[in-house]
């Protein structure tokens, strides 16, 4: 069993991995504990100690920001804050990014800079261990003020309410605290917006999406490369005096392993016929090249994210100051979102015009890669499905960071869409899978009309891992079984990217 150790500093991609294990423990750290002690405390002196208004704390929301509230009515502010917010919409968000959602609501507030009492992040963490996810559902966020919605659904079952899901069941709140022997929580002062205002709904799937988005860029580079030696290409675009010409990181990673992969191929060093190869060919190192950067570029931005408070107002004990500024806007994760999916959708716009050339009837493979084309349609359809996907990714990719509604009468006059951002992301990520999947099959499939040459050792190994999930095709069969199992193949197989 692996623990999860919230601290003050964490890399995202070791961290989240283990955070998706299924016996994953969330642990808080001493230093954490009284970090949280100390800022609680400090705000609870200050409230005392100070008659001027302090926004969220001793006074409304939003546009209602001028209307004090008596203290005798904080706690009731703070419930009702959370109750009144939770209203997101649509599909129920999927259990592995709510389990985020939660450990990046711990994260956020171990650094003691929100305010909130101790029992509260551990009510979080007991149920986060316990298996007790609360049910979120995908719409309603503006990534603005946070992502109130979402998180206000997510905090529910900490004051009794809401419903969750345990053990593949869902049930309400008030039967988790019996299976438990919880008591709702009384919210106290400031603790209500420290849970709803942050990034955390957008982080999570951004994190999420990093994951993929990194394990399928390694996939891309290893199915490219079978491709390209079953439609017979030239290894000269690969040469790396080429790429330190134009020096992009991605770019020059990509072409090296490309040299890596099809090192020692037969196909690959055999005399050509052709001059040059198609540009999903030729320009792999180029067209992936830039999505590797792309995503790392969007890494670095939730790195950062991942290491930082997020809610509203910040509370600096150090300093004795209360701010109330945005470091609950979602822009970095908007902006970072939109590069990220439109990355991923180019790796999968170039992954079927592959698919297109490995069908076409070209350099001595048959039409469809089936060696009775006409009485069999062999991989016409594969490529069909495939082109489908790819038109969906094109209108997902469609930035959303562009787009603004003024919300709670004009206090919240620009917000970032990032939840939009998120969701269209998540989705493209799944879409990217299923198009590699149906490349391999095509790449697979062409790599057995070159017999007897052969591929790389790697390539012919990962061929051969491959053909345990997915056979040969001589004739045609009912071909979404095979998609399926291509796309359970990806997802099974690990790539150390760690």
């Amino acid at each position: 069993m692996e623990s999860f150790h919230i601290s003050l500093k964490s890399n995202i991609l070791s961290d989240v991995k283990v955070l998706l294990e299924k016996e994953c423990k969330i642990v808080l750290s001493q230093e954490s504990k009284e970090r949280i002690v100390k800022c609680r405390d400090y705000l609870e002196k200050k409230m005392v100690q100070t008659t001027v208004p302090i926004y969220g704390i001793t006074t409304g929301f939003g546009s209602l920001c001028n209307v004090s509230i008596d203290s005798e009515q904080l706690s009731l502010l703070q419930s009702n804050l959370v109750v009144s917010h939770a209203c997101g919409l649509g599909e129920e968000v999927p259990e592995e990014i709510v389990k985020l959602m939660m450990a990046l609501k711990v994260k956020s507030l171990s650094y003691g800079y929100s305010g909130i009492k101790l029992e509260t992040v551990e009510r979080l963490i007991e149920m986060f261990n316990n298996g007790v996810y609360p049910v979120v559902f995908k719409q309603g966020s503006l990534g603005a003020s946070g992502d109130l919605a979402p998180l206000a659904n997510m905090s529910l079952p900490l004051i009794g309410k809401g419903e969750v899901n345990y053990k593949g069941k869902r049930i309400s709140a008030e039967e988790m605290n019996k299976i438990f022997g919880w008591k709702p929580l009384t919210l106290a002062s400031k603790e209500g917006l420290a849970l709803l205002n942050g990034t955390q709904f957008m982080l999570a799937y951004s994190v999420w999406c990093m994951l993929k988005a990194q394990k399928l860029s390694a996939f891309s580079d290893i199915i490219s490369a079978i491709s390209l030696d079953a439609y017979d290409g030239r290894v000269e675009p690969f040469t790396e005096g080429v790429h330190w010409v134009r020096p992009h990181s991605g770019q020059l990673a990509t072409a090296a392993n490309m040299r890596e992969l099809l090192k020692g191929s037969e196909l690959a060093s055999r005399e050509k016929e052709h001059v040059q190869d198609p540009y999903s060919f030729r320009c792999i190192p180029q067209v992936h090249g830039a999505s590797k950067d792309a995503i790392n570029y969007a890494l670095n931005v939730f790195e950062t994210e991942l290491n930082s408070a997020t809610d509203n107002p910040t509370i600096l004990p150090e300093e004795d100051l209360i701010i109330s500024a945005g470091n609950f806007h979602g822009q970095p994760l908007a902006l970072a979102l939109d590069f990220l999916t439109i990355a991923m959708a180019e790796l999968g716009s170039i992954s079927e015009r592959r698919t297109y050339q490995l069908i076409s009837g070209k350099r001595g493979l048959p039409s469809f890669l089936v060696a009775r084309p006409g009485l069999n349609s062999g991989f016409m359809i594969p490529q069909y499905a495939q082109a489908s996907v790819v038109s969906q990714n094109k209108q997902l990719s469609t930035p959303a960071c562009v787009d603004t509604i003024d919300s709670s009468q004009g206090q919240e006059d620009h917000v970032s869409m990032g939840a939009n951002s998120a969701t269209k992301c998540y989705s493209v990520a799944e879409n990217l899978e299923k198009i590699l999947a149906i490349e391999l099959m095509n790449a697979a499939q062409a790599l057995e009309f070159r017999r007897p040459l052969k591929s790389s050792s790697k390539l012919e190994n990962f061929v051969l891992s491959y053909r345990e999930w997915v056979p040969f095709i001589k004739e045609d069969q009912v071909m979404y079984v095979h998609i399926d199992n291509s796309i359970k193949f990806l997802q099974e197989t690990q790539i150390d990217l760690f």
